[in-house]
């Protein structure tokens, strides 16, 4: 009777438990059900955009093996079949072969030294809604010489059809990319009208990543859709970058003069500088640089992020005294305020340097720092207002000299160059001396020596 009793209890305890078990999954709340299926939707999103990256880079391994094949084949019809090797060679090492083991390197000449004449120079184009993505297309179709050394990647955000049109018509003289993440970013009220510089951020750390590791290149040029060019656009960059490769206290070469307004500027093309500002607006990193920053790269803001000690490091970039861009985009995420009163000022070079015939080696940072601090201490101390009067017509150079931060600012402002400061470096500035023209005169507006570095609360 025991035995009986207990098999009773073990059944019902079985019947309750399935019926308990029945009742919640049948009566499972319907906003679940719709987030699994949200889910399931993202996921197929995301495999969608996997596939489709994994059909652009099948199809631009074809152009290359195509390529290849078509050079193959002019040579053997030319006779050159010791070729044959080298070419099959070349198919290993290209971009775009999606190797993740090919490490991007520049090329090194039999004795170890690097043949800087066949370093690889992309020029990474960033595009998103402007349809005038063309007049920069243009100008550097036009002015490189060779589409082999400088081949063009643009890298297109927002999914606009008109712009990837204007991109597509240009074929096979360019490769068009596509930033896949197309989705909303959700923030603060109060920060959302900054989303515009969260997405630009997003789709800076997603193309830079694959021209270093989906690519594989060695450096890098980095333009915008919205920037002209100077005639000596790719000479510049070409013949500076051995002097980036072999300085470590170097980390960019720039394009750009925050100062660089008609009046500001010296009619002398060929002038170069340092500086330690990051300035932008077409500028030159090698690989190493960006292995540095690719694991902390910032959610917004990433140029004035690249302007903090935490990044720069005491590094420097070279500047032009007449800038190599400007930029013609009124329309933007800063709403054209920034254009209208200062970026469509600044004076494209219009002459020709034959930069590489030149000794840039006095830009290497033991040859420049000494000629350099000398030139500005050895000139007088001025006022603002002796140099408006022009009382020293004798000296080539004028100083002007600042205490503070405020200081700083207000004599920036009298003399007419840009006032503001990030993380404690002035624009164009280089060991806290900004280089610029006032009536025909050179004037350094500069601390007190000993110099002491930067104070990064300066800003």
């Amino acid at each position: 009777m025991r035995r009986k009793y207990v098999i009773y209890v073990l059944v019902f305890i079985f019947v309750s438990w399935n019926f308990v078990t029945y009742y919640m999954v049948s009566s499972r709340p319907r906003e679940q059900a719709t987030a699994d299926s949200r889910k399931i939707t993202h996921r197929l999103e995301d495999l969608q955009d996997q596939l489709r990256q994994q059909v652009m880079e099948h199809e631009l391994i074809l152009k290359l093996l195509q390529r290849e094949r078509k050079g193959i084949e002019q040579d053997i019809v030319h006779g050159k079949i010791t070729r044959l090797n080298r070419h099959i060679a070349n198919v290993k090492d290209r971009p775009g072969n999606g190797d993740s083991g090919v490490i991007g390197q520049v090329p090194v000449k039999n004795n170890g030294e690097v043949d800087f004449s066949k370093v690889i120079l992309p020029v990474l184009v960033f595009a998103c809604n402007r349809v005038t993505v063309g007049q920069n297309l243009d100008a550097l179709i036009r002015l490189r010489p060779s589409a082999e050394i400088f081949p063009i990647i643009v890298s297109q955000d927002c999914g606009h059809q008109e712009t990837a049109n204007v991109i597509a018509s240009y074929g096979n003289q360019l490769t068009h990319i596509k930033h896949p993440d197309l989705s909303d970013i959700t923030l603060p009220w109060a920060q959302r009208k900054f989303k515009g510089y969260y997405k630009i951020a997003r789709h800076y750390k997603w193309a830079l990543n694959q021209i270093f590791h989906r690519f594989n290149y060695s450096a890098v040029i980095i333009v915008e859709d919205d920037l002209d060019l100077s005639p000596d656009f790719f000479e510049y960059f070409s013949a500076l970058f051995p002097i980036l490769h072999n300085d470590p206290t170097l980390w960019c070469v720039s394009a750009w003069n925050d100062n660089g307004k008609q009046g500001l500027i010296s009619e002398e093309p060929e002038l170069l500088y340092r500086t330690d500002f990051f300035p932008g607006l077409g500028w030159m990193i090698e690989r190493k640089i960006w292995l540095e920053l690719e694991t902390k790269w910032p959610q917004t803001f990433w140029d004035d992020w690249m302007r903090h000690p935490d990044q720069r490091k005491d590094r420097s970039c070279i500047r032009p005294e007449i800038s190599r861009t400007r930029t013609f985009g009124r329309i933007g995420v800063s709403r054209g305020q920034f254009f209208d009163k200062h970026l469509k000022f600044i004076k494209l070079n219009d002459k020709s340097v034959p930069f590489s015939k030149l000794d840039l080696t006095q830009l290497l940072k033991n040859n420049y720092d000494v000629k350099f601090v000398k030139q500005v201490y050895d000139s007088p101390v001025v006022s603002v207002s002796q140099i408006w009067k022009d009382q020293f017509p004798t000296s080539p150079a004028l100083r002007v000299q600042y205490s503070d931060k405020n200081n700083f600012k207000i004599l920036a402002k009298q003399l007419g160059i840009m006032e503001d400061i990030k993380s404690g470096v002035p624009r164009a500035g280089y060991r806290g001396i900004v280089s610029f023209m006032r009536n025909g005169r050179r004037v350094y507006l500069a601390p007190p020596m000993p110099w002491n570095g930067y104070d990064p609360s300066w800003n």
